[in-house]
């Protein structure tokens, strides 16, 4: 692992982080590589909000994953700080390496580094191999989480 860098995300960036984002099923079913016009303004927003850390690990050059970590202030919890751990994607050839193990503990000391008193992350109900990891990682199931389309 110790040829491994974890930096913030650059545009030029953006084919391979897309690339991990589409490479399973639910992701091939809501993600693209044909137009890349609207990642890149998302992109853009990201890179505008000091609350946001969109980042990607890199090796030999390589992009071979990728996570966001968002930054949220709020009243509850005594006015606690916590954070969102939002699209971890390792390549598939890096997978069973250590480098999500890396990129948690990563996102985790960020957060305590960011004033966090709390780090949360939802992962699909599907993903039953992602729940063991994060469990495995010290996160607790504890929560039912909800969606609105919009």
């Amino acid at each position: 692992m110790g040829d491994l860098e974890i930096r913030p995300a650059a545009a030029d960036d953006i084919p391979a982080i897309v690339a991990m984002l589409a490479d399973d099923p639910l992701g091939a079913a809501r993600e693209s590589l044909d137009d890349l016009t609207p990642y890149n303004e998302a992109y853009e927003r990201l890179a505008q909000d000091p609350n946001q850390r969109l980042v990607v690990a890199v090796r030999e050059g390589r992009v071979v994953g990728t996570l966001q970590l968002t930054i949220v202030p709020g009243l509850s919890r005594k006015g606690a700080t916590r954070s969102i751990i939002e699209a971890v994607r390792v390549h598939a050839d890096e997978r069973g390496g250590g480098l999500g193990t890396r990129f948690i503990e990563w996102a985790v000391d960020e957060s305590r580094h960011a004033g966090c008193q709390l780090v949360q992350l939802t992962s699909d109900a599907t993903r039953t191999d992602a729940h063991r990891f994060y469990e495995r990682l010290g996160f607790t199931a504890s929560h039912v989480g909800f969606k609105l389309q919009l």
